[in-house]
């Protein structure tokens, strides 16, 4: 998922049969007592974190292939910064980091000061700026359940999913697979109608061995795929019509340790307070410093630029949020920005959030089920349309969001 963590999770791909914990309800073992009914679709909205596009297109995902096949996939743009929690938030709410208020892994908040967000913040102040749409279906009746999502363990004035786990990197990805067709098994008046899964260990993959092909890059990329298989038949023997959205949060690129930019070459570490660092930077000044913090970072540099929060270009759709950073520098692909060099980062690997609209930072899409045409490769669209699709299958009126369901209109069937 997230460099901070790596040291813990690099074989978590490997894992297997680690048990699980539940918020609400106990994975329960298959009983054998589903009986034979006319079941309504169930809608099935899968993160594969850090899933280029153009891994479907190496021969080893026969099972994601097949939904491709029989549905719509293609290339997707995620929004700046192409990082994990900005992306997964957008993707539930259908709203750009600068409108939903998670604008980075790591953040501040003037109204917190002295307070820090990290990727484990559950406080609901971070995250109410926008309303993810488990809570929206909640309040309409809709029953959810969230096999992990970045923000689904955070209470919305009393209202969750009706079923969430805590996010645990440990809990291998058949165990996830395996809950969640525990939940279809349900009898009706207690069955989930909208279902998140999420898939981290294609990411960790990524970046430790970088995007291109090599064996323990695949390895995690055919591990995922065939859980969705099984999770698909599974579903299918017992006869529960399901409208697959599987999706990234971003791309991946090739970085390396000769592509560094060192911070303390720039100015001296105790001018400024760094919030974030690695492939892009944020910055705030220290009282007494803010002069100088412009004058080091608001000038030309090599494979990098910077911005006050007031200047990011339009077209990154960030900086109006007051969240962002005061100071954001952007190192061009490849190249990361550091304070401290990682100890890991000795040899190739790979990094995201760089500018959304780079190849490499494309996500990826795939979108296959009853209510959903056979329509072969989309062009390129915002992942802020993704939050419209979902609430259309789900049978969710959506709150007002940056995106629509235009790219996907006529791909629906009643």
């Amino acid at each position: 998922m997230i460099r901070t963590i790596f040291s813990l999770i690099v074989a978590s791909f490997l894992f297997a049969g680690i048990p699980a914990y539940s918020a609400t309800t106990p994975e329960q073992e298959d009983s054998g007592s589903e009986k034979t009914e006319m079941r309504d679709p169930v809608t099935i909205l899968i993160s594969i974190d850090g899933f280029r596009p153009d891994y479907l297109d190496r021969g080893i995902t026969p099972h994601l292939s097949a939904l491709a096949a029989s549905g719509v996939y293609g290339p997707m743009r995620p929004s700046f910064p192409s990082k994990t929690f900005p992306n997964h938030w957008t993707l539930v709410t259908g709203k750009t980091p600068d409108h939903h208020g998670i604008v980075g892994n790591t953040m501040e908040d003037s109204q917190r000061p002295g307070e820090v967000f990290k990727m484990a913040t559950k406080d609901p102040f971070w995250w109410s700026q926008a309303e993810p749409i488990w809570i929206t279906a909640e309040k309409q009746d809709i029953r959810t359940a969230t096999m992990f999502w970045p923000g689904s363990e955070v209470d919305f004035n009393g209202i969750r999913p009706a079923d969430w786990w805590p996010f645990n990197e440990k809990l291998s990805n058949d165990r996830r697979v395996s809950a969640v067709v525990d939940w279809m098994r349900r009898p009706s008046d207690i069955r989930p109608a909208l279902v998140t899964l999420y898939f981290d260990t294609v990411d960790t993959a990524g970046h430790f061995f970088g995007p291109a092909p090599s064996d323990k890059l695949h390895a995690a990329i055919i591990a995922v795929d065939a859980e969705i298989g099984r999770l698909k038949q599974q579903l299918d023997a017992l006869e529960q019509p399901v409208n697959f959205v599987i999706a990234s949060d971003h791309g991946m690129t090739e970085t390396a340790p000769d592509r560094i930019i060192h911070l303390d070459q720039i100015l001296a570490r105790d001018q400024y307070r760094l919030i974030e660092d690695g492939n892009y930077a944020g910055f705030e000044p220290l009282e007494g410093n803010e002069a100088a913090l412009h004058a080091a970072f608001l000038r030309p540099h090599e494979n990098m630029q910077c911005w006050d929060r007031e200047n990011i270009p339009a077209e990154l759709a960030y900086g109006k949020n007051p969240r962002v950073p005061s100071i954001l520098c952007l190192p061009e692909i490849g190249w990361v920005v550091y304070q401290d060099v990682p100890e890991w980062m000795t040899g190739i690997g790979g990094g995201h959030g760089y500018d959304h609209r780079e190849p490499d930072m494309m996500a990826f899409f795939l979108a296959s089920g009853p209510t959903i045409s056979a329509g072969g490769k989309l062009p390129a669209f915002d992942n802020v349309n993704i939050y419209s699709l979902v609430a259309k299958l789900a049978g969710v009126k959506p709150v007002a969001s940056d995106g629509s369901i235009a790219p996907f209109e006529q791909l629906l069937t009643p």
